[in-house]
């Protein structure tokens, strides 16, 4: 009923400049589709060589070593496996990357999403993410779950230009002003409480 609220940065996104970088930045763990995306990088990286994708994030040592062989096995070019990143390192982050994804299997929110439009980051999520208002704000890609529909949505992303993701990034980051952001949650709260003591609408 009331999602999640979200700091939105007052430091605007740094100019992009040398590679490009496609991002990941979440927990890893199998729910989270990474299998999948290794698999469309593979399909699409020779025909990007000016990206790289990087995966930032926690997660078991056993399972992400199991991806890094995959990556090895699929002969993936320009990938990197960051590890956990908090704090400032976790926004420089979204401010240096032009393209974040979150390939989830399940997610109830995915605070990633909200927080790389929040950065003026556009976003690719699947539809087990409740991430559909980013096609009608265009600020971003909400595609069928599976490698496929993936490796279809990086072949249409990754051509845009940095002006072209910039203004959708910028989008998304009005919404997050204006849906998101801790003021209206804040109010929401309010709103909620109020009910639930003296009735109403």
């Amino acid at each position: 009923i009331i999602p999640n609220g979200i700091d939105v940065p007052a430091d605007p996104r740094a100019e992009p400049c040398g590679r490009r970088t496609l991002l990941f930045l979440g927990r890893i763990h199998p729910i989270k589709g990474l299998e999948g995306l290794l698999r469309a990088w593979q399909s699409v990286q020779r025909s990007f060589p000016d990206w790289e994708i990087q995966i930032v994030g926690p997660g078991d040592s056993s399972y992400t070593a199991s991806l890094k062989r995959l990556a090895v096995e699929l002969n993936l070019e320009r990938t990197g496996f960051v590890g956990p990143a908090y704090g400032k390192e976790k926004q420089a982050w979204y401010r240096r990357a032009e393209l974040s994804v979150l390939p989830s299997w399940s997610e109830n929110f995915g605070m990633s999403v909200s927080e790389s439009l929040s950065h003026g980051l556009p976003a690719i999520a699947t539809d087990a993410t409740p991430w559909s208002g980013m096609s009608t704000h265009r600020c971003g890609w909400w595609i069928e779950t599976g490698e496929s529909a993936l490796t279809d949505c990086l072949q249409k992303s990754l051509c845009k230009t940095r002006s072209e993701l910039a203004e959708m990034g910028q989008r998304g980051r009005r919404w997050m002003e204006e849906e998101f952001a801790w003021p209206r949650i804040s109010s929401m709260m309010f709103g909620t409480y109020e009910w639930l003591l003296g009735g109403g609408t």
